[in-house]
């Protein structure tokens, strides 16, 4: 079978990172970030050059990486390891090694040796890796040395702030570009904000000018592409839905939020004892049921949920997001009601299941799919679907992101739809606001990375 042409943007791409040992690839979902460093290894490993080691989010090992090996270089072997098999699998003889996130523990705890035939690491969606204290940015950090090309994917680079840059960068530099102290990096891109009493309560923000600055310093080992530029698709409209909380709701709303203590029934009740805590609160109530001491949601009310069914029934073929456990069966029980066949992505949904669930889904054989962002945000195709709906909102943006390109990505023919549920005259409406607020802070470096990396 013939190998797709690669498109033109791919093109450039690999005859950047040709001369370009250790590189950023910021383009957007669906770009075929993949293919490029597929591509890019093969001509290596044709010439002579070591293994790679790819790591990834569990959820992209088969869907993304052994799909696209299967396309674009069948020739290479490849050796897939979990959690269960990451000692077999690593002792298996290939050209590629594909792990999980969390194997970065496993990996440091190897000898120098073991590295010793790989030249090549490639880290998808690097963002993982923001915060240089945790223990899998730690354990990657002492990985990296061992390999000579080194290169971090990702659509969603500065979700939060500017200083979600710093550790991915240091991973791939060892510390060239945006120097080797992460304190030192933030004084220098932001001020602090004191928001509370204590001396421990400060917010950074950027500094005007900082993001420019950035985007200067990586344009020589960074790409960028948008989806619209590599690919013409049909728009995808954007807009909110709101919803209107019950009496019951308001009455639970309010008295949470003016006492932030909420008794829900007869020995259940529920603390909110930080702004973080009363938030989620807040959000959850929204959504019609909250969570007490012991992680039981107590059900309030369903109505959200029948909105969303009715949007779902006016349509072939839906995405549909949630947040919490309680949000699924509430879904799930209004979808089997009204006889809609659905299928669904969490925690406990299996590689083969996912794979399974995304051809019967395009296929046509769901009408919907059900998914926590958490698991589903990243590495589906879910192109026979035209709307993609959000329960309720959620203040990570690169989850928000990722998620509306399931859809919204090179192979859709039709025009769609993203839906913002959002409960009226409740903290929703700010939740949603921050998001875009994340959104255009990071777009605007994007941006300007995208013209001085030309």
């Amino acid at each position: 079978m013939a190998i797709m042409k690669q498109f033109e943007h791919q093109v450039k791409s690999i005859k950047k990172f040709q001369t370009c040992p250790r590189g950023l690839d910021f383009s957007d979902p669906g770009t075929g970030k993949t293919r490029v460093q597929i591509d890019l290894f093969a001509a290596r490993r044709a010439a002579g050059g070591g293994c790679a080691l790819i790591i990834a989010p569990k959820s992209l090992l088969e869907s993304a990486w052994v799909n696209d090996f299967k396309k674009f270089a069948p020739h290479l072997t490849l050796s897939v390891a979990y959690a269960n098999n990451r000692a077999e699998r690593f002792n298996e003889k290939a050209d590629v090694y594909i792990t999980n996130t969390d194997a970065t523990r496993w990996l440091a705890k190897q000898k120098r040796t073991a590295f010793r035939a790989f030249d090549s690491i490639i880290v998808d969606e690097i963002s993982y890796f923001k915060h240089h204290t945790s223990q899998r940015s730690k354990a990657l950090k002492k990985i990296v040395p061992s390999f000579t090309y080194r290169y971090g994917l990702t659509g969603t680079p500065d979700a939060n702030t500017i200083l979600d840059l710093w550790h991915p960068v240091y991973l791939i530099d060892d510390g060239e570009r945006l120097g080797k102290s992460f304190f030192a990096f933030r004084n220098s891109v932001c001020t602090s904000i004191q928001v509370g009493p204590k001396v421990q309560m400060i917010k950074w923000q950027d500094k005007p000018g900082a993001a420019a600055a950035i985007a200067d310093i990586l344009a020589d080992i960074s790409v960028r592409y948008t989806l619209e530029e590599c690919h013409d698709i049909p728009q995808n409209h954007m807009y909110t839905i709101p919803y209107t909380l019950s009496s019951k709701q308001r009455v639970v709303y309010n008295h949470m939020q003016d006492y932030a203590l909420l008794e829900v029934s007869e020995g259940k009740v529920i603390n909110a004892v930080n702004a973080a805590a009363l938030i989620t609160k807040l959000l959850q109530i929204s959504s019609g049921a909250v969570y007490d001491e012991q992680s039981h949601s107590v059900f309030i009310e369903d109505g959200r949920y029948q909105l969303i069914t009715d949007l779902v029934a006016a349509r072939n073929h839906s995405l549909v997001f949630f947040n919490w456990k309680h949000q699924a069966t509430a879904l799930k029980k209004a979808f089997e009601k009204a006889g809609i066949s659905y299928c669904l992505f969490d925690g406990n949904t299996s590689a083969q299941q996912r794979n399974e669930y995304v051809n019967e889904f395009q296929q046509g054989r769901y009408r919907v799919c059900l998914a926590h962002p958490q698991t589903a945000a990243h590495g589906l195709t879910l192109t026979r679907a035209t709307t993609t709906i959000w329960a309720s909102p959620t203040y990570n943006l690169e989850h928000f992101l990722q998620g509306n390109r399931r859809i919204y990505r090179a192979g859709q023919k039709q025009k769609t739809e993203t839906i913002l549920i959002e409960a009226k005259d409740t903290i929703e409406a700010e939740v949603y606001a921050k998001l875009r607020d994340k959104d255009a802070k990071q777009l605007t470096f994007l941006r300007i990375l995208r013209e001085l990396s030309k």
